[in-house]
This record gives structure tokens, C-alpha cells and sequence, in this order.
């Protein structure tokens, strides 16, 4: 099972789900004075084993949505294959508009639709965005480094912006360079990201490996713009 394959189809699953909670037939989010919003993915994390699907078998997924806090949701989706438990993926998401044409102008903002009929929930990713916002990858000197120029067909979607999936697909792609087939063993491990920011059509990426610091092994990465601003941190735990 492809990891961006079933990130984008969860990321759909997401936008359907958190229009369904807010009433809309159709999930056209907007703001108080009618801009677009869109439910950014702040955080996720994916602990599934990709390994146990296989061709011809069949995939389920049980998901649902709920709030964290006043401006935050996630999902949680139970996978299945074969009616065998395989892992789970939650995702977070926060509203955000744009200020100007830019992405770099995104911001977080209020939609005018947005209610929640129920307590908000603890976060199931407290733990891991907590670690990953501590970390202070910036500046931080890297053991390897990949660089990557996204393609506008490609890895932007329909909103203009660089996609989650996209910059989870990315780690894939910088540990298959600097590892070849071996990276295959980091497909079934927890990965967990916190993401800071986008980028617009047209500028390099540059993924960085950086040393552990709190002897746990796990692996930590980081995505950062042209101008070195950090984008997304990454931890894959062992």
C-alpha cells in the first residue's frame, strides 16, 4: 500500500468529513467575508503497516471526525485489510485563508460556517506535536541533504498549495536516495509531521537528515524553503 496514495485519499476523506460536521452539502469553506478557506493539515500522524496489503485483497477504512479546540479538527481512520486491523492515521487540520495572491501570505482564519455540537476532545497528536515543536530544526546542521523542484501539474493541488501528501512523499523519496531499497523497512514505522508552512510553484525544497538528540533512535527530518524557512518536521520512530 503506496503511503501518498492513502494519504490523499484520507486528506479527501478529511474535507468530506469536516464538511458533513459543519452542514454543507458541498464543502465550500469561507470566510466571514467570503474569501476561500481551506482546512489545512497541521499535523498528522500515519502508524499503519503498509507491508500487510496486498494485491487483490480488499482495504477498509473507518473514519471520523472530531473537534480538538475551538479552531482545530482531526480524524482518526482505523484501516483494514481483509477485516484485519493494519494501524490507524490521524490528521489535524486548521482553517486557514489567504491574505494576498501568495501562499506564503496564508493564514489562519475563521470560517463562517464553523460550529461544533460537541466538548472538543484531547488531541490524539499532542504528544508528537509537542516533540516535533521543541525540536529546533532551524539551523541545525544536516547529515544528508536532498533537494527537490515540485511540479505545478503535480504536487500542488487544486487550491494552488503544495500538498500534505506531497511533503510525505518527499521523506519517502529522500530515503530511497540516500538508502536505495533498504528505505523499504521505514514504510511500516510511525511517521509523524508538523507542518509550518507552503511554498509557491517553482521553488526548491530541500530535505534535511539531522541527528537524533534524545537517544530514542528515531530518525528526524526536516522540509525547508528556498529561503531556509523550515516548512515541516518529520520524526520516524523506530
Amino acid at each position: 500500500l503506496s503511503r501518498t496514495f492513502l494519504l490523499k485519499e484520507l486528506g479527501h476523506r478529511h474535507w468530506l468529513l469536516l464538511g458533513r460536521h459543519l452542514g454543507l452539502a458541498v464543502p465550500d469553506f469561507r470566510t466571514p467575508d467570503g474569501r476561500d478557506a481551506y482546512a489545512a493539515i497541521s499535523a498528522m500522524r500515519v502508524d499503519v503497516r503498509l507491508s500487510a496489503a496486498g494485491a487483490n485483497e480488499r482495504l477498509g477504512i473507518v473514519s471520523d471526525v472530531y473537534p480538538v479546540s475551538g479552531s482545530r479538527m482531526e480524524s482518526l481512520h482505523r484501516l483494514f485489510v481483509n477485516g484485519r486491523a493494519i494501524g490507524e492515521v490521524v490528521l489535524q487540520s486548521v482553517f486557514v485563508a489567504r491574505q494576498e495572491k501568495e501562499n506564503r501570505s496564508i493564514r489562519r482564519a475563521m470560517v463562517r460556517h464553523f460550529r461544533s455540537d460537541s466538548e472538543p476532545q484531547d488531541s490524539r497528536l499532542a504528544r508528537e506535536i509537542t516533540r516535533l515543536r521543541d525540536w529546533p530544526a532551524t539551523g541545525q546542521a544536516s547529515a544528508r541533504q536532498m533537494r527537490f523542484r515540485p511540479c505545478p501539474f503535480e504536487e500542488f493541488n487544486g487550491a494552488g498549495l503544495f500538498y500534505f501528501a506531497e511533503f510525505a512523499a518527499l521523506v519517502t523519496r529522500a530515503f530511497c536516495a540516500w538508502e536505495g531499497e533498504g528505505a523499504v523497512v521505514r514504510l511500516d514505522r510511525p511517521m509523524s509531521m508538523l507542518f509550518l508552512g507552503n511554498i509557491e510553484a517553482g521553488e526548491e525544497l530541500t530535505i534535511g537528515l539531522h541527528p537524533a538528540e534524545d537517544g530514542d533512535g528515531s530518525d528526524r527530518c526536516s522540509i525547508s524553503g528556498a529561503d531556509g524557512a523550515v516548512l515541516a518536521r518529520v520524526l520516524l520512530q523506530d
